[in-house]
């Protein structure tokens, strides 16, 4: 990623969406990240230790820093599932298992799983940072907001400026981490990638503040997007009027 871009984006977003959050970003790499980025002590939810990468530190996991079954299958370096999942995400087993009741039935999760391909790592580390800390030898996979509605607003818009129907964003049924990282790493690898909408995940939700979702565009998808935004509505009256209401707002910071 060249410097040019990543600061051209940076003037953009101050200028369209003053005082919102810089959005992150990540990519693999087999490349051996600094001791920094690697800390020891992480929480077992890939989403309860992105605090540290919006606050501007580099995170890197390899399927060792990854303590959940499923954040390894999410992020590509498992392909299995784990035992009885569809009972997990569903009723439970009375007497042996508890159930997270997102699905109605063990079926149901069955069904759900044969629309969910795994997806498979490129290299043995992903890499999040923020985009202010990217480098010119990142190559990013994709970029991920983490906003409020009326960031998202501005973003799903921006999104569907140059789309050709109405599915340009997806809000998949996914875990947090699926829906920041296997969704718009897949997306990423098709002829017309589109965006994520996520962080409806029960689960992952206290770890991210009350207001806040995600929006996570693949790479190609993202610099189309950055092209696009001094032609698009963001220079009309309609957005001044988000946008008044933007830089009165208090910054998101972690949760």
């Amino acid at each position: 990623m060249h410097a040019e871009l990543r600061d051209r984006f940076t003037a953009l977003w101050q200028k369209y969406f003053p005082g919102a959050e810089l959005p992150l970003a990540f990519y693999y790499t087999d490349g051996a990240p600094p001791a920094d980025a690697r800390p020891r002590g992480l929480a077992p939810c890939v989403i309860a230790n992105l605090g540290r990468v919006r606050e501007g530190r580099t995170l890197a996991l390899d399927t060792e820093a990854i303590g959940c079954p499923g954040g390894r299958r999410y992020l590509g370096f498992a392909q299995g599932l784990r035992p009885g999942l569809e009972h997990f995400l569903s009723c439970g087993i009375p007497g042996k298992m508890a159930g997270e009741r997102y699905k109605k039935t063990p079926q149901l999760v069955l069904e759900l799983l044969k629309h969910m391909p795994p997806m498979q790592a490129p290299a043995r580390w992903i890499v999040f940072k923020r985009w202010d800390a990217l480098a010119d030898a990142d190559e990013p996979a994709a970029v991920i907001f983490l906003a409020r509605p009326d960031v998202l607003a501005g973003l799903f818009t921006l999104a569907n400026f140059d789309a050709p129907d109405q599915w340009a964003v997806i809000p998949p049924f996914a875990a947090g981490c699926g829906a920041i990282v296997q969704y718009p790493y897949q997306e990423g690898l098709s002829a017309r990638p589109r965006a994520v909408l996520g962080m409806f995940d029960v689960s992952a939700r206290p770890f991210v503040p009350p207001d806040t979702l995600s929006f996570a565009a693949p790479w190609a998808m993202f610099r189309r997007m950055v092209d696009n935004m001094d032609e698009s509505f963001l220079i009309t009256g309609s957005w001044d009027k988000v946008r008044a209401r933007l830089s009165k707002s208090s910054p998101v910071g972690p949760a």
